[in-house]
């Protein structure tokens, strides 16, 4: 069959680069609602496909996970065998794989096609702001990354409010298949638009993809999320301890074996280099701490409204917003005007203001009254959390970033990526299964109030790790940039997206010859 896909010459603008945009944004919404819808179509799976608190939890931790840990890789293969080739099958992939989980018969099967979701979504997403920034330059791709930030925040806090409706409308009997089943008109179109009018572009076979360092990677990414998941319910056995032992061992073996890529000549997954740097390292347990504590505090409230208060999915959906409109107002007053000012305090100032919001929501909820209760009488509390939390969004990749240097940010981001992806996944596991201990009983407030502890608990060993940033961020002109790897004659660039949401802000590696 005849590749009806244009080739452009490098310097003449494209005629169909709108379009690029238009599909690559599709293709970023797609993640952030498969991120977050899921949340509130929960209870409605676990009800109907008898998966348990662990099941529940691994089908939505379980797609974090997989692409977290496969998007370095994700974004080296892009540069191998081109981003087009890479993102038209990743595309596939993803549309495929959301089909899968709208038929899963059961719940192992609806956990293994999450997993595969997730990996083409690691497939997937590395290559959107690669091909933007091929097809786009100068005052245009200021435009682009002008109209990226907005729209990926609205969808990441339409996610929750549409699949609320998908579910609670239960169209065609569909119920919850139905949060998978959008994803297929949706991809359906990209792919044929993405296919017709993105030009081809060759990768440059030099570049070699890490095989062995992803499998050091995914595997202890594995062993440590299974015994959070299993854990609680199974009473801890000793393989749950075993496994994460297993785990800190495959993360040692993974900074070796990167190590000695590096003295081999091979491209490395991961530049060791960012591994000796002190500020970068405790900048990415930060990232993990922040993440953990936000993605696991969003599932837990959405579980709180539908298990323990008896809310629909419509409703439950529309009462995450005051969380997303808080975090839209602090990721607003931060980006725009606070960290510039007042350096590394804004992430100081941020979890305080969370841990504030925390507090309020700790009385809130003791003072509830289940026969008269309404999202208005928890959503100061959680308006100023997700402002605390917006604070810190806006300005934490900044400040990590400040740690490495030019020639190093490009697998910094990747890896900053990966991190917050499992990060959140690592939360689902844990504040998940902190609620659940709980609700089991019936003490659903217990459950939400023993979450609150668990996050707070992060939030503040998370205060103590933004003493060890750098005091001034790295400028988003920076971030955004081409450093170039002198020694690799190769450009990275750090393709950050601005979100006002639950998945916030994501970085993930490009890189062209």
């Amino acid at each position: 069959m005849r590749d009806l896909s244009p080739t452009v010459e490098p310097t003449e603008p494209y005629r169909w680069r709108w379009l690029i945009l238009a599909v690559m944004i599709v293709a970023e919404i797609m993640d952030l609602l498969d991120a977050s819808i899921v949340n509130v179509a929960g209870p409605a799976l676990e009800k109907s496909l008898h998966a348990g608190s662990s099941g529940l939890q691994w089908v939505i931790g379980g797609y974090s996970l997989t692409l977290g840990a496969g998007l370095v890789l994700g974004g080296r293969l892009g540069d191998r065998y081109g981003r087009r080739h890479m993102f038209l099958l990743g595309l596939a992939a993803f549309t495929a794989a959301s089909l899968l989980c709208a038929i899963a018969p059961d719940t192992e099967s609806l956990i293994a096609f999450r997993l595969v979701q997730g990996a083409a979504g690691a497939v997937l997403l590395p290559q959107g702001l690669g091909l933007l920034r091929e097809n786009f330059s100068g005052p245009e791709l200021t435009k682009v990354f002008a109209v990226f930030g907005p729209v990926l925040g609205l969808g990441g806090i339409i996610g929750p409010v549409l699949g609320g409706f998908l579910v609670e409308g239960d169209f065609f009997g569909l119920g919850w298949r139905s949060v998978f089943l959008v994803n297929l008109p949706i991809g359906l179109a990209a792919l044929i638009v993405a296919a017709r009018f993105v030009p081809r572009r060759p990768g440059d076979r030099t570049v070699r993809a890490d095989m062995t360092g992803a499998a050091l990677i995914v595997a202890p990414c594995a062993l440590l999320v299974l015994p959070l998941n299993q854990g609680q319910e199974d009473g801890w056995p000793l393989w749950t301890w075993l496994c994460m032992a297993a785990a800190a061992i495959g993360f040692v073996l993974f900074a070796v074996d990167q190590r000695r890529a590096t003295a081999a000549g091979r491209t490395p997954l991961v530049t060791p280099g960012l591994l000796r740097k002190p500020a970068f390292t405790v900048g990415l347990g930060g990232i993990a701490l922040f993440f953990s504590g936000l993605v696991g505090t969003q599932l837990v409230l959405t579980l709180f409204l539908q298990i323990g208060q008896d809310f629909t999915a419509g409703d439950a959906g529309l009462g995450n917003l005051p969380l997303a409109v808080g975090t839209a107002i602090g990721g607003a007053v931060s980006g725009a005007f606070l960290a510039d000012r007042i350096g590394r305090k804004v992430l100081q100032i941020g979890p305080l203001v969370q841990l504030a919001g925390a507090a309020l929501l700790w009385f809130e909820l003791d003072g509830l009254d289940s026969a008269s209760f309404s999202i208005g009488d928890i959503a100061p509390g959680i308006t100023v959390a997700g402002v605390g939390a917006g604070m810190v969004i806006a300005a934490l990749f900044g400040f990590v970033l400040a740690a490495v240097d030019d020639d190093e940010i490009g697998s910094a981001s990747g890896v900053l990526s990966a991190v917050q992806a499992v990060g959140g996944s690592i939360g689902v596991a844990v504040l998940g299964s902190v609620f659940f201990d709980r609700a089991e009983s019936g003490d659903f407030t217990g459950g939400f109030h023993h979450a609150l502890i668990v996050q707070a608990c992060l939030l503040v060993a998370f205060l103590a790790i933004t003493f060890l940033l750098p005091g001034e961020g790295r400028p988003d002109d920076e971030q955004h940039g081409f450093p170039t790897d002198a020694s690799a004659g190769t450009r990275c660039a750090a393709d950050v997206q601005d979100r006002s949401s639950l998945s916030s802000r994501r970085l993930r590696p490009t890189c062209t010859e």
